[in-house]
């Protein structure tokens, strides 16, 4: 319903939320806790996203005359949390160059079906663009090993690097497990597009909460939900289709002269969730 209304209000409110969502500012950058189902750019169907509205954002943060604000960054449209904007073209181009250049130390937490195993780990597998020949063709990013099973000897194979494949690497660690959930936080090393979804589904088995893009290959269907999960959510599964994605951006370290350590709330939405599956995190 929010990522609806979002859509709807005129770009002046939209600036007056993402105003009200700014967790830090200093003279180079401000960051937002980006709601969800925002997208960061537009495109068709997009009315309202949140490179349009940079500029009246930095009137309200600033003064009339402020220079309008520059993205370093993107998340995609339903992920929530840590964003960083940056107050002029060259500060936004340095901290782009520490994205680029794996400087920036990003932590996400999200909740997803099933566990790891084994618990901490880091998944190093390729990530590629396919496309998904069912009754609705479309595409999807997928894994695309440099290994396999031979099916000889049932041994480990080393095989063709598939040349479009970007290589792609992700940290992860159980935080909590329960009610067939757990939750995850996770490290990308890497920046490849929709890179942890499709690690941790395709990778780990463990796709994300509300993840229906990524929770089934062959087709476009709502995800299907443990009976424990969906008695603890109180949710029947004709209505899983309306879980949004619990994904979150919770910390963001940035090395801009000094260490700058970013941390965001999960939405309220992700956290009546953790308490509803009674994922308890003792820790931060």
């Amino acid at each position: 319903m929010l990522s609806k209304q979002l859509q709807q209000v005129h770009p002046n409110v939209l600036a007056k939320v993402l105003k009200q969502k700014t967790i830090y500012q200093n003279k180079e950058i401000v960051v937002i806790n980006k709601p969800y189902g925002l997208p960061v750019h537009g495109g068709p169907g997009i009315k309202n996203c949140i490179s349009d509205v940079l500029p009246i954002l930095a009137k309200m943060l600033e003064n009339m005359k402020a220079e309008p604000l520059h993205l370093c960054h993107r998340l995609d449209k339903e992920t929530t949390g840590v964003m960083v904007l940056a107050r002029s073209k060259e500060v936004a181009d340095s901290i782009r160059l520490l994205f680029k250049t794996r400087q920036v130390e990003k932590i996400y937490w999200a909740i997803s079906l099933g566990d790891p195993d084994p618990a901490e780990g880091v998944v190093e597998i390729p990530i590629v663009e396919k496309e998904v020949q069912s009754h609705q063709s479309h595409y999807k990013m997928t894994l695309a090993p440099n290994y396999r099973l031979s099916p000889e000897d049932g041994k480990v194979v080393k095989i063709r690097k598939n040349r479009n494949a970007e290589s792609a690497v992700t940290r992860y660690r159980l935080l909590a497990s329960s009610s067939a959930c757990s939750l995850l936080e996770l490290q990308p090393i890497t920046g490849v597009k929709h890179q942890i979804r499709v690690h941790l589904a395709y990778g780990l088995g463990c796709p994300i909460l509300g993840d229906h893009k990524y929770s089934h290959w062959s087709k476009l269907a709502p995800q299907k939900l443990p009976e424990i999960t969906l008695k603890r959510l109180k949710l029947e599964q004709s209505k899983a289709r309306h879980l949004p994605l619990h994904l979150h951006a919770h910390r963001l370290s940035l090395p801009l002269g000094e260490q700058i350590n970013l941390v965001c709330k999960p939405p309220l939405f992700f956290q009546k969730t953790l308490k509803k599956l009674e994922l308890d995190i003792t820790k931060d």
